[in-house]
């Protein structure tokens, strides 16, 4: 089965306050198949993670309203987000660390090269993740 056929019914919510970002991540993703869902701030994106139970969270750090750490905090303390893959995306560099502690399965750093989020992205939906 190819890549394309497994991820064609996933879908990804892209939680970034810069649209042009979450168009690159849209054209990064997209030969995959996913569907997608966008979120412009954090109240949004935790709004919209909620009403669709994405099966990939593409999460900013630096976001309105909420930050992107605080986002995924929130999702983590959530049973129903436990295993759903988290994508951390940010211009800091210094932020990995912090945001894998928080609970993100990547992080990437932007600018980024399409195929490395395309990668990471493969690699973490491959994942067969039990909620604890």
């Amino acid at each position: 089965m190819t890549a394309r056929a497994e991820t064609a019914a996933k879908t990804v919510l892209i939680c970034e306050d810069d649209s042009n970002l979450r168009t690159l991540v849209r054209l990064a993703l997209g030969e995959e198949g996913y569907r997608f869902f966008e979120a412009p701030d954090g109240p949004s994106g935790l709004a919209l993670a909620w009403r669709t139970h994405p099966d990939l969270i593409v999460l900013d750090l630096m976001l309105p309203g909420q930050s992107g750490l605080d986002v995924l905090r929130e999702l983590r303390r959530a049973r129903e987000f436990a295993g759903t893959p988290v994508i951390v995306i940010s211009a800091w560099s210094h932020s990995d660390e912090e945001a894998i502690d928080a609970g993100a399965d990547r992080f990437v750093a932007k600018p980024f090269d399409p195929d490395e989020l395309r990668d990471a992205a493969l690699a973490v939906l491959e994942d067969d993740r039990v909620p604890e």
